[in-house]
């Protein structure tokens, strides 16, 4: 038994260097039009794919990000809403990891100062303004917490059980890059970094559409080779390929 996984283990890793030696140098000139559902064609279904006459039919970016008013900030349609929204999210950065502020600090000194603002306010009216927030509002932001968190949780259930190794692998690894990251970024710097690249790299895509593009189906092309050729020699002989 051992002996038998050390050679499907050496199989394996043969057949990644042959793959990465003869795609390297001929990378722009593979083909992945391989039909419906592959990686390239569902890479076209998001980026644009080509039409009947040849020519690449783009899809909107802002249908992609679900249009409305958030595309329209993503996308800097605004240039005051976005900047402003980006600044915010950098001053708030800023408080709590370069000034080293806490939460309970800030909720603390703006609870203060609202509590001075109407201490001011009731010495010259007598009929303060009372500020109450409406119940629903929680019952709502909760109510979609608990969608989205039951969504995902059950994405990843449906992807442990579907017997599909290849999308098991790609999330395994999207969560070992996440740890890496963890480990060298608090939880704050995170979140910050994804919001920037949220209000930069689609901007920038949309300017360098077809740049991207070409880099992206050069490189989903040879991962599929890649994958294809590990599917031959290993995987297709393991017990997690699913049946026709």
């Amino acid at each position: 038994m051992a002996e038998h996984s050390e050679n499907a283990a050496g199989d394996m890793m043969s057949n990644i260097m042959e793959a990465i030696a003869e795609n390297l140098p001929n990378k722009k000139s593979v083909r992945f039009d391989d039909g419906e559902g592959s990686i390239s064609d569902q890479a076209k279904k998001l980026f644009g794919g080509a039409d009947a006459g040849g020519q690449r039919s783009k899809k909107s970016l802002h249908h992609v990000l679900g249009g409305g008013k958030s595309a329209d900030v993503l996308l800097w349609r605004n240039k005051k809403i976005s900047s402003s929204v980006l600044g915010v999210a950098t001053l708030v950065w800023i408080f709590f990891e370069w000034l080293d502020y806490h939460f309970l600090t800030i909720v603390s000194f703006l609870l203060v100062l609202g509590m001075a603002v109407q201490f001011a306010y009731s010495m010259f009216s007598s009929n303060a303004p009372r500020v109450e927030l409406p119940e629903e509002m929680f019952a709502n932001a909760g109510r979609a917490v608990g969608e989205q968190v039951n969504r995902a949780l059950g994405t990843l259930q449906d992807i442990s059980c579907g017997r599909d190794l290849k999308r098991f692998l790609m999330v395994i690894a999207v969560f070992f890059a996440a740890a890496i990251v963890g480990s060298f970024c608090n939880f704050l710097t995170v979140i910050y970094i994804g919001f920037v690249c949220a209000h930069t790299l689609p901007v920038l895509y949309e300017k360098y559409q077809d740049q991207v593009d070409d880099f992206l189906y050069n490189m989903l092309a040879l991962v599929q080779n890649q994958y294809k050729k590990l599917d031959k020699g290993v995987l297709s002989k393991g017990k997690f390929r699913k049946s026709d």
